[in-house]
């Protein structure tokens, strides 16, 4: 993942609002009294769509891969929550964009963790020696 300030500026926001598009669209298409895990399963899937066609475009400007692990992540996740809570009880658009954005802020800080723990331990030096050189 970049280091740089605009792409990891960038891969907050595309998830965090991806995670909130995500999460009302699902809740706008999720009928009440569905069972649950039917609900869950489809709504993985349609997470998982939405982020596709929410990627493509950011993907462009902070980094294919970069953009594209978290957000389908993030619509995994915030499929499945928001779309069992819509299932559950009825939901207004505005607690599902909510529920979306704290779904994909929590997926961006652990696929970050993740990344960290995978790379190791750098120094502030050879982070600023790879940024120059890409």
């Amino acid at each position: 993942m970049d280091q740089r300030l605009f792409f990891v500026l960038g891969d907050l926001f595309a998830n965090i609002g991806g995670g909130a598009v995500i999460g009302w669209l699902i809740a706008a298409m999720t009928p009440l009294g569905w069972n649950m895990w039917l609900v869950m399963v489809l709504t993985m899937l349609l997470g998982m769509v939405f982020a596709t066609l929410l990627w493509l475009p950011l993907g462009r400007y902070f980094g294919a891969m970069e953009v594209m692990v978290p957000l389908m992540l993030t619509g995994m996740v915030a499929g499945m929550v928001v779309g069992m809570h819509a299932a559950m009880t009825p939901i207004s658009g505005g607690l599902a964009l909510v529920e979306g954005a704290v779904c994909g802020l929590i997926c961006i800080v652990v696929v970050w963790v993740l990344n960290n723990q995978v790379r190791g331990p750098q120094s502030l030096a050879a982070v600023a020696r790879s940024a120059e050189h890409d």
